[in-house]
């Protein structure tokens, strides 16, 4: 029986989930994440594991019963969506960080794309961005665009992603000519350089919310990890990495 028992705990023991703080966030938001989340473990023993992607499809999995603590979007649409739903806890939501969109090419490229409009030239064949109906990024780049009376004759190069870092890797790997992406996004990568910028307007406000989701089972911990994100040090951190920070709100 004790064998028996011994056996039992031993196969049983690798699949007892350790306790971790699950934070669903944007695809961009991955390299200071993964800083703050290392620094918020050694200094609180509380570890972090990420879910990274498309705004819009991880609020569609934690509409649709996904387990998790915090919510990181790059889009405030996402966020009020789960808000209309009750699935984020009362009190905890911040609007923290601001980015821009960008064109971006290899650094080898000899297109001579200086604005917008350059992208309709005959020479760009396709032209990846995040999925313009469910990505944030996507969305910003087809309201931006569609201001400038751009997008539509646009639409027929484009190649819709999954998330900004899938348009940016399309870029990388010479599939398309060229990419609309996170500014931050694209400071990351080596073997691109930026071609322009698309200018600002009210529909380029980019602004990143987060908040404690309704369902954790670990709100006390999870409101430690959101004051933790809201602070100045993390506030260094996102700067570091290219984002702009905002004015702390709370809703």
């Amino acid at each position: 029986m004790a064998r028996l028992l011994l056996l039992a705990l031993l196969l049983a023991g690798p699949h007892r989930p350790r306790a971790e703080l699950l934070v669903h966030a944007a695809a961009s938001l991955t390299a200071p994440l993964r800083e703050l989340g290392d620094r918020f473990e050694r200094r609180t023993g509380e570890r972090v594991a990420l879910s990274l992607g498309g705004s819009g499809a991880l609020a569609r999995q934690i509409a649709e019963g996904a387990p998790g603590d915090l919510f990181f979007s790059a889009d405030e649409a996402s966020l009020d969506r789960l808000a209309q739903a009750g699935l984020l806890l009362a009190g905890t939501r911040r609007s923290l960080l601001g980015n821009s969109l960008v064109a971006v090419v290899r650094r080898d490229s000899p297109l001579p794309l200086a604005g917008p409009r350059d992208l309709l030239d005959e020479r760009v064949t396709a032209v990846s961005v995040g999925e313009p109906q469910s990505v944030p990024a996507g969305i910003y780049a087809r309201a931006a665009l569609g201001e400038l009376g751009v997008w539509e004759a646009l639409v027929p190069k484009l190649v819709p992603t999954d998330n900004d870092r899938a348009a940016l890797a399309a870029v990388e790997s010479g599939n398309v000519e060229a990419g609309l992406v996170y500014r931050t996004d694209a400071a990351s990568s080596a073997r691109l350089r930026v071609a322009f910028a698309l200018p600002e307007s009210p529909a380029m406000r980019i602004s990143y919310p987060v908040a404690v989701l309704a369902g954790t089972a670990r709100p006390e911990a999870a409101r430690r990890l959101l004051d933790y994100l809201s602070s100045e040090e993390a506030a260094a951190v996102f700067r570091r990495h290219g984002f702009r920070t905002l004015t702390t709100s709370r809703r």
